[in-house]
């Protein structure tokens, strides 16, 4: 994938996250303010090399552990590949090292989580994160994956795991793969439109039009 392709995504999951991530947003509902300054932003009309507009700082190991953490969370199947096939850690690697205020609020919690699951699956199972079995690899999620539940050991772990999923989420379904796997047909010309499905109608408690 190149980068002007991750800038995209990134630019566009960080204008939706804040939608349906409740952590994205303040007490009171609204997003949090931007202050200072972080330079130009890219031209997203130019394909840039890599490193070019910031350095990019996941290492071989941290992408390692990355890459185990994405197959856990959005893992291919017979409908679509999973998150790493499509580019999402390139796309969480260009989200932490971005230096405007969102992404710099998330990176020192991405880096530690990302050490913290490497440092737990060590202490329990002798390995990085990365080279463990499947079932070790849940177990370990298992335990940080409800922060309403979680014990108050792993309390930081699963605020991480939350933000991780909601960004490998959020990365997964702007990409064209993630589009398709949801229904997703929006920018796509139509010769005509008989309106929203019945029975999205009635989930969102409204009668169909007769």
């Amino acid at each position: 994938m190149d980068r002007r392709t991750s800038l995209k995504w990134m630019l566009a999951a960080s204008a939706a996250l804040p939608l349906w991530n409740p952590r994205a947003r303040g007490a009171d509902g609204q997003a949090a303010p931007v202050t200072g300054g972080y330079g130009t932003d890219p031209d997203l009309l130019k394909t840039y090399r890599r490193g070019e507009l910031w350095p990019l700082l996941l290492d071989a190991a941290q992408r390692r552990t990355a890459s185990a953490l994405c197959d856990v969370i959005l893992p291919g199947d017979e409908r679509s590949p999973g998150a790493v096939a499509v580019g999402v850690v390139d796309f969480l690697d260009e989200w932490i090292s971005a230096p405007y205020p969102r992404q710099l609020e998330d990176r020192p919690v991405m880096l530690e989580g990302l050490a913290w699951m490497d440092r737990e699956a060590r202490r329990r199972f002798g390995q990085p994160f990365a080279d463990l079995r499947d079932a070790q690899q849940r177990a370990i999620c298992d335990d940080i994956c409800r922060e309403e539940k979680v014990q108050p050991a792993y309390a930081d772990a699963a605020r991480f795991f939350g933000r991780y999923r909601d960004l490998t989420a959020g990365g997964f379904y702007s990409t064209p793969v993630g589009r398709q796997d949801i229904g997703y047909i929006g920018n796509v010309p139509q010769v005509n439109f008989a309106g929203p499905p019945p029975e999205v109608l009635r989930k969102l408690g409204l009668e169909p039009a007769t």
